[in-house]
């Protein structure tokens, strides 16, 4: 089969890669009805975080059962599934706990811009819909398998709950769907920092009441405005950058909740300012599947419409163009269908 390569720096190439096969008795092969590209897969390339060799590329999926181990029980040929991007046992101390992207024998699950998938740990990885969806629905189910995932963890790792004032930092896919994610747990008040109108428009849409463009001190001073001088009650930090988490906890009030869900890329923390700043800070990757089966129920349901995030579409041997695109910010989030 062909799918998507990184060879470096802005170089992606869509070309053959080994056909997935059940290799033990706990996988399952997937044949994807659509796939993304991700906020993260921009740090490798852009040449930020560094591969050593030619790397498939691909953590968000979402299709049909073609094929399953010996080993499967919970899932079986023909049903439409979505699944983490870590694979989990979903049994372990960890995952007990709601923390499957902590599993003891967890697998990243990073070759699924493609047309086929291999799937590890499927009994505790993959989660089946009620039925194969209408096409329209492929969107929203696919958002799951990470950004809403994680959207939704950022808010709950910031303590998210109803009638509190929310701050969103970050408007890519997953600040856009922590918007949501604040709206859906009963936020009154969600801040969104955005300077883009297209960005703005859908997070107003998705629930921001305030729109902040100000950076650094400045988008500081204009939270402390826009709530009497205190900050926020949750904040949700949604890029992975040393500006955008000084830019959540600093804009937070004393006691308040920090849900960082960015990919870290040169962030530091200087002891003492964490120490006087009295937050609670939480987050790292989020583990999905402890939300999958509430998140496809409210998708199911029509109760949230997360799919919207992708603002293009292409064919998968198109993905270097959805790179780019997403890449130049021509593009929220690009999908990708076989």
């Amino acid at each position: 089969m062909r799918g998507a390569v990184l060879y470096g720096p802005r170089d992606v190439r869509f070309e053959e890669r080994e056909t997935p096969k059940i290799i033990k008795p706990a996988d399952a092969i997937i044949k994807i009805s659509a796939t993304c590209v991700c906020g993260s897969d921009l740090w490798p390339y852009r040449g930020i975080q560094p591969i050593a060799q030619p790397t498939p590329m691909g953590h968000e999926y979402c299709g049909i059962v073609e094929e399953v181990g010996g080993a499967v029980t919970s899932i079986k040929r023909g049903q439409f599934v979505v699944g983490s991007f870590f694979a989990s046992d979903n049994t372990c101390p960890n995952c007990q706990i709601g923390y499957q992207s902590s599993c003891q024998h967890a697998e990243f699950v990073g070759t699924a811009q493609a047309p086929l998938l291999r799937v590890p740990l499927a009994n505790g990885t993959l989660v089946a819909t009620p039925e194969v969806p209408p096409g329209d629905m492929i969107p929203s189910l696919l958002s799951l398998s990470d950004v809403m995932g994680t959207g939704w963890f950022a808010a709950d790792a910031a303590n998210v709950k109803p009638g509190k004032i929310v701050l969103i930092v970050g408007d890519g896919a997953v600040g856009l769907l922590g918007v949501l994610s604040a709206k859906q747990m009963g936020a009154e008040r969600i801040i969104a920092m955005s300077r883009h109108e297209s960005r703005q428009k859908l997070a107003r849409e998705f629930g921001a009441t305030d729109i902040v463009t100000e950076r650094g001190d400045e988008g500081v001073e204009r939270i402390k405005e826009l709530t009497n001088g205190i900050g926020a009650d949750s904040a949700l930090e949604c890029v992975g950058t040393q500006e955008s988490m000084m830019q959540a906890i600093r804009s937070t009030r004393r006691g308040g909740y920090v849900g960082y869900v960015g990919v870290p890329h040169g962030v530091e923390f200087k002891g003492e300012e964490l120490f006087y700043a009295h937050v609670h800070l939480h987050g790292g990757p989020a583990p999905v599947r402890r939300f999958l089966p509430q998140l496809i129920d409210l998708v199911w349901k029509s109760k949230i419409n997360p799919g919207r995030v992708f603002d293009l579409t292409l064919s998968l041997d198109q993905v270097a163009e959805a790179y780019r695109a997403m890449d130049e910010r021509r593009a929220i989030k690009t999908l990708l269908r076989p």
